[in-house]
């Protein structure tokens, strides 16, 4: 059976009902309040929406966590894939192999070593003869300009001193071409002072017979 609403003044008369009755009938509380009043206001209404919320943190946590696996697989997949590991394992397995070899030939491997390496030849196989080439050839040049390379390594330390050197040289040779077009120029008016001045002797040579030629005359 429901229990009586104590804000509904029409429900069975209790003590809070008839309180209220009389509040509504004097004034002092409205219907309109009283209404409101009587809607009831969830106190955990945004509980199942909190849970929601939560729940997709999670998830998205979740995913967040699956990436970073993927990023950390795929950072680290040249170590942990299986076809890199049989490279590995196959290269470690040569060096294996090798190193055997050399701790059997041990003795004679010393012995050889004690030995001095005048006038003998080193064995090197078939595959490397061509690179062998290259590599003498390439010797051959770096000794022909080994001096010119020590040359010049020599001289890095005096850099300064021989820029010094040629910025004065281009200074002085600056001057030089100054005075070379001053001389130049001098020449070419010396020349035309001389060709005036050759035009003018046969005037005068003419001028001083003339003269002559009066003085005699008179």
């Amino acid at each position: 059976m429901a229990a009586a609403d104590p804000w509904d003044p029409a429900s069975a008369p209790n003590p809070a009902g008839l309180l209220l009755g009389h509040l509504a009938a004097t004034g002092t509380v409205t219907q309109e309040i009283l209404d409101i009043s009587k809607k009831s206001t969830p106190c955990f209404v945004n509980f199942s929406r909190l849970q929601q919320i939560t729940n997709i943190q999670a998830e998205i946590n979740q995913k967040n966590l699956e990436i970073e696996l993927l990023k950390l697989e795929k950072d680290t997949a040249d170590i942990v894939h299986p076809s890199f590991l049989a490279q590995k394992c196959q290269t470690l397995q040569s060096m294996n192999n090798h190193l055997e070899a050399v701790l059997k030939e041990k003795r004679s491997l010393r012995q050889r070593l004690l030995k001095p390496m005048c006038q003998e030849n080193l064995p090197i196989e078939a595959a490397y003869h061509r690179y062998m080439v290259q590599l003498l050839e390439l010797a051959v040049t770096f000794i022909e300009k080994l001096e010119t390379h020590l040359e010049t390594i020599r001289n890095i330390p005096h850099l300064n001193t021989n820029l010094k050197k040629m910025s004065k040289a281009l200074a002085k040779m600056d001057i030089l071409v100054t005075e070379t077009e001053e001389l130049a120029e001098n020449i070419l008016k010396w020349r035309e002072q001389q060709k005036e001045i050759s035009s003018c002797i046969p005037k005068i040579l003419a001028e001083e017979n003339y003269l002559q030629k009066y003085i005699i005359t008179t």
